[in-house]
């Protein structure tokens, strides 16, 4: 079906999505994961997608969820790494083995997303929506347009200093841990279980080790839970995109025969991909009956930086490839810029990772610098501080990807 009259109209659509964007930020709580504000903004777009975007169905679906351990294992790891200092000078074997666990707990909590300390931090409720137009005959393909409603604590070093600074922060203090890692090592071999003398040598690396030490204090406030921003690009902004699109079809009167859509509002993904991990454990099998297409949008904000990310979750998770270049191939066909790329190693995960992990076929399309602006988990992340053109841009090359997948291209 030519979707062509609605991707020429992608600058209203855009700044329709800025109009409801700016509505939720003025007139909803913030929506910190597993928050009132989350479940309010997942009502209100509950509500759109059912009265304005012609839905069957927009269910809000409740999960558990302990959203203080995606950051909380910082407590854990940064004093078990302070500790592990001290013990150099008394028991450099203790101080190796708390360095290894402090670090193992970063690699599975934050780089793999893991619930390893989960139970330890209070229990919440956070909320997705599962929203579905269904077609006029039976159904041979779906397509699901992904956004998480859920918005994040601030980045104060981001906030002051920037992605340089808040990089080379972490990136100090990590190097701090593995520092004395490698001297307690080297301890051991050479003097065996006793601490480093500090008039020896290694006693006096490590004193000049110290130097982390400030830096190590400092990313136990690398998160400021009692500031929650805005986010309006991170990522109203994403599940806006699959929302206008439905809308834009009813405005049109445009159905489909065979082919059901799909938006499906995953939260707290802030707190590490928990709304879409519950969303795939309740409803993995309500959707393999037929090939089913899964575009996850994240923060879409610079025209200049849309892409297509080939993997996720720290470069460690493949997003489906046909997926993936069914979305290039639709910008590319309307000149819209776009690049292949990937969520870098230490650059987070979108829930596309959750899908994928699922055996579901997904990929994600974001829209911002991996190299961090000062915007990002900031309270800059506002409703005046959107890309009218960046969002048009990718609404027109989602549309374009509709186009092309009802038409078969890509089963």
């Amino acid at each position: 079906m030519n979707l062509g009259k609605i991707i020429d109209k992608k600058l209203d659509w855009a700044k329709y999505m800025v109009d409801e964007i700016t509505y939720i930020c003025k007139n909803i709580d913030k929506r910190a994961p597993g928050s009132e504000g989350e479940k309010k903004s997942c009502e209100y777009m509950a509500k759109v997608l059912k009265d304005d975007c012609g839905c069957e169905r927009a269910d809000v679906e409740a999960f558990k969820e302990n959203p203080g351990s995606f950051y909380g294992w910082l407590y854990f790891t940064l004093s078990f790494v302070l500790a592990a200092i001290v013990f150099y000078f008394i028991a450099p074997i203790v101080s190796v083995i708390l360095i290894v666990a402090g670090l193992l707990l970063a690699v599975l909590q934050f780089g793999l997303y893991f619930k390893t300390i989960d139970k330890v931090f209070p229990e919440k409720t956070g909320h997705n929506v599962t929203a579905i137009k269904k077609c006029t005959g039976e159904t041979k393909r779906r397509i699901i347009f992904n956004g998480h409603p859920d918005a994040a604590w601030e980045w104060p070093v981001n906030y002051a200093l920037g992605g340089v600074g808040f990089e080379g922060h972490a990136i100090i203090g990590f190097l701090g841990a593995f520092y004395y890692l490698i001297l307690a090592v080297i301890q051991m071999v050479q003097n065996g279980m006793g601490g480093a003398d500090i008039s020896t040598p290694l006693g006096k690396a490590g004193l000049w080790g110290l130097i982390f030490v400030p830096f190590l204090i400092g990313l136990y406030f690398m998160v400021n839970y009692k500031i929650v921003v805005d986010g309006a690009n991170d990522n109203l902004s994403g599940c806006y995109m699959g929302i206008a699109l439905l809308k834009a079809l009813k405005d049109e009167g445009i159905e489909f025969e065979n082919t059901e859509i799909g938006v499906v509002l995953t939260g707290s993904e802030e707190a590490g991909l928990r709304g879409a991990k519950a969303w795939c454990e309740a409803h993995k099998d309500e959707f393999n009956d037929v090939p089913t297409f899964i575009y996850s949008f994240d923060t879409i904000h610079d025209p200049k930086f849309l892409m297509v990310n080939y993997r996720d979750l720290n470069a460690t998770v493949k997003a489906d490839k046909d997926v993936a270049d069914l979305f290039m191939e639709s910008a590319n066909e309307l000149n819209v810029q776009c690049k292949k790329g990937m969520v870098p190693p230490l650059g987070g995960s979108t829930d596309t990772s959750a899908f994928a992990q699922a055996g579901m076929r997904a990929a994600g399309i974001t829209g911002l610098n991996h190299k961090l602006e000062s915007y990002y988990h900031t309270r800059r992340d506002t409703y005046d501080n959107m890309d009218v053109k960046g969002l048009a841009d990718c609404f027109a090359a989602t549309v374009k990807v509709l186009e092309k997948f009802d038409e078969g291209a890509k089963q």
